[in-house]
């Protein structure tokens, strides 16, 4: 893990890590710069917060930038896209219309820089949660860009009440019948070799919790609220973890109560 360098993670990927580590970034934030071998454009994905002009301004650096891409609308993933379309020239797509100047839509194809990235609507964390299949040279599988729907290590929050566990759930399965070696490009934490193996994990974990859930409502007195849940529950979790903890235990009590 290095702070501010740019690293190779393929021929057609390298990988910014942003300097904003915390228990909801992991060690920061993983902003993308994807180009075919041979091109001078890039396309920049997750240009990350708002406030962090050394990472905006190195991010810039590997220009001529093409396209800014949007996995989502959280800050530590879009917060700077406006500053950096003003800087580039550059448009922003992203899902939701607020964040970017190009709406995105489920099953387009954008292309910049040699490349083609087909966007793959894939709500849950939020439901304008947004993945990316990145054709191009090379063999093998197109890698994935996942955003937060899958972690480099540790496992996803359901953003409640943007996020929600049923689309969550089939979003999961969508990764999980990729094909066998899919690199996932995560939000945070490192890439993972095969993003549907790690799927399959999240759907498991998934429906370990919920029947965790279920059990905890068992015991509990009737009207317990989500915080007493989450020290049932999460009882082995780090504290500082558990008001996330909270927001995903409150979109599976919704998922639960139907």
């Amino acid at each position: 893990m290095e702070y501010g360098r740019l690293r190779e993670v393929s021929p057609v990927v390298s990988v910014l890590l942003e300097h904003n580590p915390g228990p909801m970034t992991l060690e920061g934030t993983n902003t993308w710069v994807l180009r075919a071998p041979g091109e001078r454009e890039c396309v920049i994905v997750d240009p990350g917060e708002e406030q962090d002009e050394e990472h905006l301004q190195r991010v810039a650096a590997q220009g001529p930038v093409a396209r800014i891409l949007i996995t989502h609308r959280h800050h530590d993933h879009c917060g700077s896209a406006r500053r950096l379309a003003a800087l580039t020239g550059a448009p922003v797509h992203a899902l939701d219309p607020s964040v970017g100047s190009e709406t995105l839509r489920d099953g387009e194809v954008v292309a910049a820089a040699g490349l083609e990235f087909h966007v793959v609507a894939t709500p849950g964390h939020t439901t304008d949660s947004t993945s990316f299949l990145v054709h191009g040279p090379g063999e093998g599988p197109p890698p994935l860009l996942a955003g937060d729907m899958i972690l480099g290590h540790g496992t996803t929050v359901i953003a409640h009440p943007d996020g929600a566990l049923a689309p969550y759930l089939s979003s999961l399965d969508w990764y999980a019948d990729l094909p066998p070696g899919t690199l996932c490009l995560t939000g945070h934490g490192p890439e993972l070799p095969d993003a549907a193996e790690i799927a399959k994990h999240y759907r498991t974990h998934r429906g370990h919790r919920l029947e965790q859930v279920r059990a905890a409502l068992q015991t509990l007195p009737a009207g317990a609220t989500p915080r007493q849940v989450v020290e049932a529950v999460y009882a082995d979790v780090d504290q500082a973890l558990w008001d996330a903890a909270e927001l995903s235990v409150k979109a599976q009590l919704d998922y639960i109560r139907g």
